[in-house]
């Protein structure tokens, strides 16, 4: 008999190896100026869209079709374009100048060029990533940007290769739902976080109702529905990490069974 850690490690590979597989297989294609197909993939799979194992229609609203004009300003258009999230964090991160930002799951870096202007002068931007060809692809958007105040790094949102308290913001767009140990992934965000820092994400929430076998599917797994937590689940796994005022706030429906939010919090500073 398997011990129960044993089997928790096995089936984190298992759900890291189905997710990496999906975005190296998205970031070749966008890397091949094909960023329309790689979305076009990502919705049949069941990427917020109908093909995720939902029987009800769903208007599918993701990627770069939720930057406003303007709004994805200082990244490049082949950096949004290869945009697969869910919502824009950056617009209600309130991102300062000189502050230090980290992307979990930054992808092809859109929204941590977008940070890297927004912080200017004197801020920093790390991108947080586990597949070497969106590392790969970012960093090519970033020199042509020609933006110097980021640094892309693998390595897991469970685990992330940066030292306590020296983060203002955490941002990431619709990748904790893809996490294999989301309070995990929490609890590193408060970890880097500085007193004080601001935790803004966009992310994918279950319905309350959802039946288990559709939430428990790993070969459902990079889609928005397996994995994803509820409002409430997610509430409390922000509470024991530590987080406080938090907010969350649906945006959009992006599957029979789930929605696109916003979520805030804070990490308390000392009084």
């Amino acid at each position: 008999m398997r011990h129960p850690d044993q089997e928790h490690a096995d089936a984190v590979d298992r759900v890291r190896s189905e997710v990496r597989a999906r975005y190296a297989e998205a970031a070749t294609r966008a890397a091949g100026s094909e960023p329309e197909p790689a979305r076009a993939a990502e919705v049949a799979a069941g990427c917020c869209g109908p093909g995720g194992g939902g029987s009800g229609p769903v208007d599918v609203a993701f990627g770069a079709q939720l930057y406003e004009p303007g709004e994805a300003a200082g990244s490049p258009e082949a950096a949004v374009a290869a945009s697969l999230g869910c919502g824009v964090p950056t617009a209600v991160a309130e991102l300062r100048p000189g502050e230090v930002v980290l992307d979990l799951g930054s992808g092809a870096g859109a929204d941590v060029l977008i940070s890297a202007r927004r912080v200017a002068p004197g801020g920093r931007v790390f991108g947080l990533d586990m597949t070497p060809e969106m590392l790969a692809l970012a960093r090519a958007n970033a020199a042509a940007a020609g933006i110097e105040n980021v640094e892309f790094l693998h390595g897991y949102l469970e685990d992330v290769p940066l030292p306590d308290a020296g983060v203002d913001v955490v941002i990431s767009n619709c990748v904790i739902n893809l996490a294999a140990d989301k309070p995990a992934v929490l609890r590193e965000a408060a970890r880097v976080l500085r007193p004080g820092g601001r935790f803004a994400v966009s992310d994918v929430l279950a319905d309350p109702d959802v039946d288990d076998r559709t939430r428990a599917a790993t070969s459902r797994w990079t889609g928005c529905v397996a994995g994803a937590l509820t409002r409430a689940e997610f509430t409390a796994a922000l509470v024991e990490a530590g987080l406080t005022d938090i907010e969350i706030v649906a945006t959009h429906r992006v599957h029979e069974h789930a929605a696109a939010a916003i979520v805030r919090a804070r990490k308390p500073a000392p009084r």
